[in-house]
């Protein structure tokens, strides 16, 4: 088969990979030079501590799976099998990381409840005051501004991969064909529009009701930390985010200890994931009403500092990096995504929301046994 991928983020990446993989041949036109979006504005966490139970869940440790087939085959992926500590300061937080832990896919999730002390012997790192953690041995990560350029690579040395940068799709003309700005039309057996958070333009036209929202965040890197991260870090209030936490304990939470002001107002959490170069990358707020401001609000970035802080017990290292990115998310969160034949031989993958990175290769793979590939 001929596939024409368009989208150069990891979403679309990893349809190419599917495609490849499976012996076929693959166009994947980028609209950019380069991915510039949640592609490479993310942690790079390969998150499964907080999916919720089933469908999510499975998605994402089948994702996880494949991430550490493809990071053993293209080691530039930088893939860590790291894991997560949640660390909980009082009774309420330990509550709601005793009820995650007694979960029935508890176990799937690598889920423990530690010591603090306990904690620090997985993390050395975290010197700061805290009471326990819930400990998450699933999770991963990956280096996000950098994936997606060895995976083309290792694609580009299978001899049926081409890359074609700087094209925007603008019509389809036919079965499994498109039509780019600058004129040129691309046929395939069949077309994957993976176009992220651009919404408009051939989206809109091809799917005017299309159920997705964009949401915007904002996040920073600081400078390397001069010793090893050795786990991803969240704080409680990635509690309130992910759907893994629901209960009874939530609720309590929820009720009798308030979120930091500045932590409700930007519906803010905080996950921490060092860099290969000993930075750190630390987030993030939420941002839904659109259309979103321009510029990055400074309150958020002290606010999650102090709490970084508060866990390794010592000052953080200068920031080098700030920014704000938009991702695609299906406005009924319980899906993990949007997929949808919306043409002959064209199909829409889109709204993962912040699983992208964490589900791409199965949503890909997915995509790809539906198909037939």
């Amino acid at each position: 088969m001929r596939v024409i991928v368009v989208g150069g983020g990891v979403v679309g990446t990893m349809h190419a990979w599917q495609a490849v993989e499976r012996g076929h041949e693959v166009v994947q036109i980028e609209r950019e030079a380069e991915a510039r979006g949640a592609s490479l504005r993310n942690f790079g966490q390969i998150w499964v501590s907080g999916r919720a139970g089933g469908e999510e869940l499975q998605t994402a440790l089948r994702a996880r799976e494949l991430w550490e087939q493809i990071g053993a085959e293209v080691p530039g992926l930088g893939f860590r099998a790291i894991g997560s500590l949640t660390p909980v300061r009082n009774a309420r937080e330990y509550a709601v990381a005793e009820a995650a832990a007694a979960r029935p896919d508890a176990a799937a999730r690598g889920y423990e409840l530690v010591t603090a002390a306990r904690a620090r012997e997985i993390n050395p790192a975290l010197r700061g005051a805290f009471e326990a953690a819930l400990w998450c041995e699933r999770d991963a990560a990956v280096e996000p501004r950098t994936a997606q350029l060895h995976l083309r690579g290792a694609l580009e040395a299978s001899g049926r991969y081409t890359f074609l940068p700087g094209r925007e799709v603008r019509e389809v003309v036919g079965d499994g064909a498109v039509r780019d700005d600058h004129g040129d039309v691309h046929r395939g057996d069949a077309v994957v529009l993976a176009t992220g958070a651009w919404l408009s333009g051939l989206v809109r036209e091809l799917v005017p009701d299309l159920p997705v929202r964009r949401v915007r965040l904002q996040m920073m890197q600081t400078a390397p930390l001069g010793e090893e991260l050795t786990t991803s870090i969240a704080d409680a209030d990635s509690f309130r985010y992910y759907p893994a936490y629901r209960s009874g304990a939530l609720d309590v939470l929820n009720a009798e200890q308030a979120q930091a002001p500045v932590a409700a107002a930007h519906k803010m959490q905080l996950l921490m994931v060092q860099r290969r170069d000993g930075g750190l990358t630390i987030g993030d707020t939420h941002e839904y009403e659109h259309p979103f401001a321009f510029d990055t609000l400074e309150d958020p970035y002290e606010y999650l500092t102090e709490v970084v802080e508060s866990f390794l017990g010592r000052p953080l290292p200068k920031i080098r990096h700030r920014w704000a990115g938009v991702y695609a998310q299906c406005t009924d969160t319980t899906r993990v995504v949007h997929r949808q034949h919306v043409a002959d031989g064209v199909w829409l993958v889109t709204g993962p929301g912040g699983r992208g990175m964490t589900c791409s290769p199965a949503i890909a793979e997915t995509t790809a046994n539906e198909l037939g590939w």
